[in-house]
């Protein structure tokens, strides 16, 4: 592939998904990423995917997509445009009808920071725990839903959120403000854990599922977070040398945070950023929890990406060898996946964290990952971004009945 990346060189780079004045065909820009063109016979392994199973999940997407209008963005058009095509299918094609379909209406372009030639992959699972609605027994620390002085304001990070002190606007509470009491006495609490690490881990993974002592299970997920940029514990464990790179996962913050607990509280407060959540205990027991896009998440189908670069629903071809079965990378990771889900950690044009399922059998799969792996994105034909491939026609219109 390097004489094909010689050649799509020229288009392929510095550029951003913008805003338009209006919308209408323009050429497809990322900042500080590299773009290459290619076809599906280039993608290790395409055709042994099970496609009906990635059909699914992207119209899952598609639903939240058609019922929005008057997107101002380019590639969000072209991409619903795909959609009302997809609901046009039978509502069960098989597997050669499904590839067929991501084929006819998309491009795989290798996608990847500038100068580098692979992404970065992550897992992510929703944490199952043993919890209570009142405090006592152990059961000490609290997970939060929203604060009602918790106001958004317009900065140039974005980030940013603040609360106000009689007539001054401050930012707001950090973890370690919040674990000394801040928000005591406001009845925001939705419920109390036994182990603060669960308590930190749930806050990292977006959501989670109490087991409460009558056997009721009370589902969470994200619903705000206080506006500090997240901070990865992990890298702050390799950075000071207390976990070996070649080591890092979950199990071994864990492993650490039990050992040294008082040692694992000021390193956990490193990390500024402190989630709040809602209840969601109407969602039964096997569906997922929603991401960021609205919609249920699907075990290994799909991906939070960086939502300032992608539009969620945006099908990416993600090859890579990863720790899977055991704790060495020999599983050979080939799959189509959507983006329907963001996090604060994942940032750049091809970083990706995998939803892995939920408990714990789930988190230690998510919790090692921590892996290279190559990008493909699948844009829509409509907005290719180059002509160095010729076309392949779009399917007619169905005819009206």
């Amino acid at each position: 592939m390097p004489g094909r990346a010689t050649r799509t060189g020229f288009i392929s780079a510095l550029f951003v998904i913008a805003v338009a004045a209006t919308v209408e065909a323009k050429p497809l820009h990322i900042t500080d990423t590299e773009l290459e063109p290619l076809e599906f016979s280039v993608l290790d392994h395409w055709t042994r995917d099970d496609h009906v199973a990635s059909l699914a999940v992207f119209r899952k997407s598609c639903d939240v997509m058609l019922k929005r209008r008057n997107s101002r963005k380019p590639f969000e058009e072209s991409l619903r445009s795909v959609c009302q095509r997809a609901v046009e299918l039978s509502p069960s094609p098989d597997e050669a009808a499904s590839r067929a379909f991501f084929e006819r209406n998309f491009r795989p372009v290798r996608i990847s920071k500038l100068g580098e030639r692979e992404g970065f992959l992550t897992g992510y699972y929703e944490p199952e725990v043993e919890g209570r609605r009142t405090k006592g027994d152990g059961f000490i620390y609290p997970i939060y839903r929203r604060p009602t002085d918790l106001e958004k304001k317009i900065s140039q990070t974005r980030r940013a959120k603040r609360h106000r002190i009689g007539r001054t606007v401050v930012g707001y509470f950090d973890r370690a403000a919040i674990e000394e009491g801040a928000l005591e006495g406001r009845n925001l609490e939705i419920c109390w854990l036994k182990d603060p690490v669960d308590s930190f881990f749930i806050h990292i993974q977006g959501s989670a599922r109490i087991r409460l002592e009558d056997g009721k299970l009370l589902r969470l997920n994200f619903d705000a977070h206080n506006g500090y940029p997240y901070v990865s514990i992990g890298k702050v464990l390799i950075d000071r040398g207390i976990v070996p790179r070649e080591e890092m996962s979950m199990d071994a913050i864990r492993t650490y945070f039990s050992e040294m607990p008082d040692d694992a509280r000021d390193i956990m407060r490193i990390n500024k950023s402190y989630v709040f959540f809602r209840e969601i205990s109407e969602l039964p027991p096997d569906i997922e929890p929603p991401g960021a896009q609205g919609v249920n998440l699907t075990r290994e189908r799909s991906i939070a990406v960086d939502k300032n670069l992608h539009i969620y629903g945006t099908p990416f071809w993600i090859e890579a060898e990863l720790p899977l079965e055991s704790e060495k990378p020999t599983s050979n990771f080939r799959r189509l996946m959507i983006g329907q889900d963001t996090g604060g950690a994942i940032l750049g044009p091809a970083r990706a964290d995998i939803y892995f399922g939920a408990g714990l059998k789930a988190g230690t799969v998510a919790g090692r990952i921590r892996h290279p792996g190559r990008f493909y994105m699948l844009v829509p034909r409509e907005a290719d971004p180059s002509n160095l491939i010729d076309p392949i026609p779009l399917p007619a219109p169905r005819p009206k009945s």
